[in-house]
């Protein structure tokens, strides 16, 4: 008999003593809380991986040059840590892929390949070293939330995010509640910037795939899904994330693990949700007044892309696509023409890379820069706000 993707026989083992009865009606648990007493027991026998020592940013820091990158494979070459640091960066965030922990799961409710690349991770010099010299801020995408395009649907989730918290030491605003989402203000008034990151995986809704098709469509196989039952980050953090946006703030950095404007492929996007991708530009056009950008990864390629939606109230919105630290695909030439974008306006930068944002408070502007493998520019724009 074939093992199920998501139900093992550890899963089925805690089924059997967990589900309690009342009379002769048994109350119903979903399959995550008839997996909490393995998990409690599992967390009492075994040692869960730490991330070296992180250095603090205090409050008040006036944000002038923030970085940010995604897709790093634990066990491939860490040299991008040393270019990233050389660029004197005051924030980093991490913002999706942060390993690869989901390659070579068997299945195991323990997701015992997820702990293994957080345990090379503990033991990464090159990360300590970073990590000892810059403050981050960290959210996930789908390889270290435990599975591929995973998401709501993933049985094994809560534990997913207790390796996560546990081993990049959370806020206790992320450790009390479902999900990894945070927001922190940094700077005085006139120089505030806030920075959101979101959690994309832990609460979407499964998408909707294009009918069997004998060729494997080149950009993916994902369509979107108009049901307003569907969510991408569920009523709670999309309540929270209101609220966030009324905050008093200068400039507003907004970090998604997945794409935002672009339509230009099937893969994993906001447009997969098109009404969820509506809501979050009315949220944003309704924000208290300032600058923004939107930050993303998940493409092991990236560019600078703009659009001005009309669920935005007509607003320019800018975004920034940082991938791979270390885990590249194809060359740049190749993927700019497999994958056209009015959005895009640059090429679509496929070696390895890290994202730069660089603010000049007096000029009010922001300079979005993509940084390759030796430091240099590859590409660049500066936008006012």
């Amino acid at each position: 008999m074939r093992r199920p993707t998501f139900v093992t026989a550890s899963f089925f083992a805690v089924a059997a003593i967990a589900a309690p009865t009342v009379g002769a009606q048994e109350v119903a648990l979903s399959s995550e809380d008839l997996l909490d007493p393995y998990y409690q027991k599992l967390q009492s026998e075994i040692e869960l991986p730490v991330a070296p020592e992180n250095a603090s940013i205090a409050p008040d820091t006036v944000i002038t040059r923030l970085a940010f990158g995604s897709c790093n494979h634990q066990s491939r070459s860490q040299h991008m840590w040393a270019q990233i640091a050389a660029t004197d960066p005051q924030l980093f965030l991490f913002i999706g892929d942060n390993n690869y922990g989901d390659q070579m799961w068997a299945g195991d409710a323990s997701l015992a390949t997820l702990r293994e690349a957080y345990r090379i991770q503990a033991e990464t010099p090159e990360l300590a070293d970073f990590r000892s010299k810059v403050p981050m801020m960290i959210t996930w995408d789908d390889h270290d939330f435990g599975f591929n395009d995973g998401g709501a649907s993933f049985a094994y989730r809560k534990w997913a995010e207790t390796l996560f918290e546990t081993f990049w030491t959370s806020s206790d605003e992320v450790r009390s509640r479902p999900g990894i989402y945070e927001s922190r203000i940094f700077g005085d008034e006139g120089r505030r910037t806030q920075v959101i990151i979101l959690d994309t995986r832990y609460f979407r809704s499964d998408l909707d795939r294009m009918p069997y098709q004998k060729e494997r469509p080149p950009l993916g196989s994902y369509v979107p899904s108009e049901d307003p039952s569907k969510t991408l980050l569920g009523e709670a953090q999309w309540q929270w994330l209101e609220k966030e946006l009324a905050k008093p703030a200068d400039l507003r950095i907004i970090a998604s693990s997945i794409q935002v404007l672009t339509d230009a492929h099937n893969y994993e996007s906001w447009e997969n949700l098109p009404r969820e991708r509506a809501r979050l530009y009315r949220l944003l056009a309704g924000r208290e007044d300032s600058g923004l950008v939107l930050l993303s990864g998940d493409r092991h390629a990236g560019g600078i892309y703009t659009d001005t939606p009309a669920a935005a109230a007509g607003e320019k919105l800018w975004e920034l696509t940082s991938s791979s630290l270390n885990y590249s695909f194809s060359s740049t030439e190749r993927n700019t023409a497999r994958e056209p974008d009015p959005k895009r306006l640059t090429d679509f930068i496929s070696e390895e890379n890290f994202g730069l944002v660089e603010v000049d408070w007096d000029a009010k502007t922001f300079t979005m820069s993509m940084r390759g493998s030796q430091g240099e520019t590859r590409v660049t724009r500066t936008v006012g706000w």
